[in-house]
């Protein structure tokens, strides 16, 4: 069986040395849900938040397995904390597991250069400008495709407005590239930066993301960036990230539950 864990201190124990702020966000009760094979003193433990779903502890084919009532999505993204876990991955969702690597960069604070990002800001082109997302960028967001996530692991703008942090790139009153927090923790966000397809390779993600670092600087919030491919660990260093390491992610294809 199943049990949803409300106390993040029951499994933070199974996700120590773990570097990775989704699963902070799940572990200090700020976002997403919790889940173990024990209630009281569980040995494999699953964070998931947005569409992404951490195992860490025992492999456990059920908690694999497992999808909650209230997650409605058809895709999530897996990640394993050993090879176990991800043969374990394999097996159970056979036929819609995806394999890919994913980069992890350093988490290093003073490290950013405001100097260098207020000058890609700077570099902005007249035709555009930076606009922070405020209630009705928040509900534009949500309902647009290519740049949902930049807001939709948030449940309410007022959590958002509380948590969440983000700028957009306007062109004739449209969004047409931004950078925002996917998630949030205590002391920090997780990045998401999107670009409308016909606007991409112009700088836009690049002036995006050092403006939301230099307003994530200003607060004292540290701005964690993932990085799905190698595009994105370019840009991450261009703004003054340090890469860390490679690691396995799985990617599921028809997230029904099994």
């Amino acid at each position: 069986m199943i049990y949803e864990i409300r106390r993040g201190s029951v499994v933070a124990p199974l996700f120590e040395g773990w570097q990775e702020t989704m699963i902070w966000s799940c572990l200090q009760n700020v976002m997403g849900h919790l889940y173990a094979v024990s209630p009281e003193q569980p040995d494999s433990a699953m964070a998931i938040l947005g569409d992404f779903c951490f195992f860490a502890g025992r492999p456990d084919r059920e908690l694999v397995g497992y999808k909650p009532e209230w997650c409605r999505q058809d895709f999530i993204i897996m990640v394993p904390e050993t090879p176990e876990w991800g043969d374990l991955i394999e097996s159970v969702w056979q036929g819609r597991a995806k394999k890919v690597t994913r980069y992890a960069m350093k988490k290093e604070t003073g490290v950013f250069s405001e100097e260098k990002l207020r000058c890609i800001v700077d570099s902005l082109s007249p035709e555009y400008c930076l606009k922070q997302i405020d209630r009705e960028l928040f509900e534009l967001c949500g309902g647009i495709d290519w740049c949902r996530d930049l807001v939709s692991v948030f449940e309410s703008y007022e959590q958002y407005a509380a948590k969440g942090l983000g700028v957009v790139a306007l062109r004739d009153g449209e969004v047409v590239a931004g950078a925002s927090s996917y998630t949030a923790y205590d002391g920090g966000i997780e990045i998401e930066i999107d670009t409308r397809p016909d606007f991409r390779r112009r700088g836009l993600a690049s002036v995006c993301g050092a403006k939301l670092i230099l307003e994530c600087v200003g607060r004292g919030w540290y701005p964690s960036w993932d990085a799905q491919n190698l595009w994105s660990v370019s840009l991450a260093e261009k703004l003054g990230y340090h890469f860390s390491h490679e690691y396995t992610a799985y990617e599921i294809q028809g997230y029904h539950g099994c």
